[in-house]
């Protein structure tokens, strides 16, 4: 079900993905666009330039600014050139010069010479920071894919699951017909932000579809309206669709809170039993005004079973 953590990734997809919103230009380097970036951040090498090369970062993205390029211009020309080849002797996935400065001739020669990519970009150099910061962060984050529908119920991220057949589609138009939210059709893609938030969407293909067994694919946002599509959202339970005969042992009260890890992480998990008669969109509705009600701190069975023990021990009074 789930990926293992990306050990890296390429300077192509870094730039292919975020080219748009980094506002970045490629200068040069064409040949080493498959370099490996492997650290989710970038590095400002003002010091390996000044000729300080202990502690240097040349797995990350290097940046620079006006205070590397105003530093560059004070050198004379052998030192420059001499500091651009130790530059990129170290293997570093790429270099972007923020607010659209342009690196002169020789530092192309030399990036050209070592495969290594240039880039410009219109961003002064902090908001390229952050910027970039997030989108590597994104990229390196853990991912993985469980089959099954996701719903936004009320703000509750509720994935359902079951055999094929179990009535997963039907119940999740239902959900839609009481203005609820699509987020995925049989498959959920994961990804797992900051190390502590799961968030599901859906494949890039399939995003706003939705197939019907006897009707085919609908468009769902052409039939239920915009506001039926959700692009993604946090992952708060999972509810699975099972068989009644197959789901003796499901516990009634629901005391006995089952978990499920998801990319490492403990979702919530509940069984309903399915048979003919029972409203399933309705179910899977309460379901998720439950978790809502365990999230803020409320938890009807825990009730149920104090009022109980208040009674047994009044009753031991009398």
């Amino acid at each position: 079900m789930t990926s293992p953590k990306k050990a890296s990734i390429t300077v192509r997809q870094f730039f292919d993905k975020h080219s748009g919103a980094l506002k970045m230009r490629q200068l040069a380097g064409e040949t080493g666009l498959q370099r490996p970036i492997r650290e989710p951040t970038v590095n400002r090498p003002g010091l390996v330039l000044s000729g300080f090369k202990q502690y240097f970062a040349p797995r990350r993205v290097q940046v620079m600014g006006n205070v590397e390029t105003a530093y560059l211009r004070s050198l004379d020309r052998q030192t420059r050139e001499t500091r651009y080849r130790e530059l990129f002797a170290h293997r570093i996935p790429c270099v972007v010069f923020c607010r659209g400065l342009k690196p002169e001739e020789s530092l192309i020669d030399a990036a050209n010479a070592a495969g290594v990519p240039v880039f410009e970009s219109e961003w002064i150099t902090m908001k390229f920071i952050n910027l970039a910061t997030l989108a590597l962060e994104d990229m390196f984050a853990p991912t993985g894919q469980v089959h099954g529908c996701m719903v936004d119920i009320q703000g509750v991220g509720v994935i359902v699951q079951g055999e094929s057949g179990i009535g997963k589609s039907e119940a999740v138009l239902g959900l839609l017909e009481r203005g609820y939210s699509l987020v995925a059709d049989d498959v959920v893609l994961l990804q797992l932000r900051e190390g502590r938030e799961l968030v599901g969407t859906a494949k890039e293909e399939g995003r706003n579809l939705m197939e019907v067994r006897g009707i085919g694919i609908i468009n769902v946002a052409a039939t239920f309206g915009v506001g039926a599509i959700r692009r993604e959202k946090r992952v708060d339970v999972l509810v699975e669709l099972k068989n009644w005969d197959d789901a003796k042992e499901v516990d009634r009260l629901g005391l006995d809170q089952v978990y499920e890890e998801l990319l490492g992480i403990p979702v919530p998990r509940m069984t309903i039993p399915v048979r003919p008669g029972r409203d399933l969109a309705r179910l899977i509705e309460v379901a998720a005004f439950q978790t809502k009600l365990k999230i803020s701190g409320y938890n009807a069975a825990e009730e149920f079973t104090k009022r109980l023990a208040e009674k047994m021990q009044s009753g031991l009074q009398l």
